[in-house]
C-alpha cells in the first residue's frame, strides 16, 4: 500500500523559490505602475517638450527653467501640475527642465544658485532674471506665478515651507544681479 497523506500538501523546493519570485515580481511591478513609473513620466513629458535654455530666454516669452532631478521624489510630487500649468499656458510661458545629474547644465546650475531641488526660476519676456522659488509648488501656486510672468507684474510670494531635496554635490555660489529681488520664497530663504 502506498501512502498518499503528503503527497497533495507540500510544495516542491522549485515550486516554493518560483511562487516566492513570483510574489516580489508582482509587489514590485504594482510599485512602479501605481507611482514611480507614472511620475517619471510626466517628467520626461515635460523634458521632451522642453526648448534650450537660450532660445527660450530670447524668444519674446517669459521663461520658467526646472532644476530637477530623476531621483527627486519632490520633484516628481509636483510633476502632475506643472505638466497640468504647462498645457494650460504653453503659449505664452516656455518652461524649461534642466537635469541637475547632466553635467551640461553645470554653468546654469551655478549661475543660478542652485543648491536644492525642485527650483523653479522665473525670466520675463525679454529673458531677464525675475526671481525663483525652492521646493514642491502646487497647482494653483504655478498658475499664479505664470499669470504674474505673462502679466509682467509682480510675482507672488509664498511664505510657507514646501518640499525640495538637496543636491548631493556642492556648487560655488554666484552673485545674481543685485537689482533683482527674489520675490518666491522657499527653505532657504533668510531675508
Amino acid at each position: 500500500m502506498l501512502d498518499n497523506t503528503n503527497s497533495g500538501d507540500d510544495l516542491g523546493y522549485l515550486q516554493k523559490l518560483f511562487l516566492v519570485l513570483l510574489s516580489l515580481f508582482l509587489v514590485i511591478s504594482l510599485f512602479f505602475f501605481r507611482s514611480g513609473f507614472k511620475a517619471n513620466a510626466m517628467l520626461d513629458e515635460l523634458a521632451k517638450n522642453s526648448l534650450q535654455p537660450d532660445i527660450a530666454l530670447s524668444n519674446g516669452k517669459p521663461t520658467v527653467f526646472e532644476f530637477y532631478a530623476d531621483w527627486c521624489e519632490a520633484c516628481k510630487e509636483m510633476a502632475p501640475d506643472m505638466l497640468k500649468a504647462e498645457r494650460l499656458n504653453s503659449s505664452k510661458i516656455d518652461i524649461v527642465l534642466l537635469n541637475v545629474d547632466n553635467s551640461r547644465w553645470i554653468d546654469l546650475i551655478e549661475k543660478y544658485d542652485v543648491n536644492g531641488i525642485p527650483q523653479l526660476t522665473f525670466f520675463d519676456d525679454k529673458g531677464e532674471f525675475q526671481g525663483f522659488s525652492l521646493g514642491v509648488r502646487k497647482y494653483n501656486e504655478l498658475n499664479e506665478i505664470f499669470l504674474a510672468l505673462i502679466n509682467n507684474s509682480e510675482l507672488p510670494s509664498f511664505t510657507k515651507f514646501s518640499n525640495s531635496s538637496n543636491l548631493i554635490y556642492t556648487i560655488n555660489s554666484k552673485e545674481l544681479n543685485n537689482n533683482n529681488k527674489i520675490r518666491s520664497e522657499g527653505p532657504r530663504y533668510h531675508s
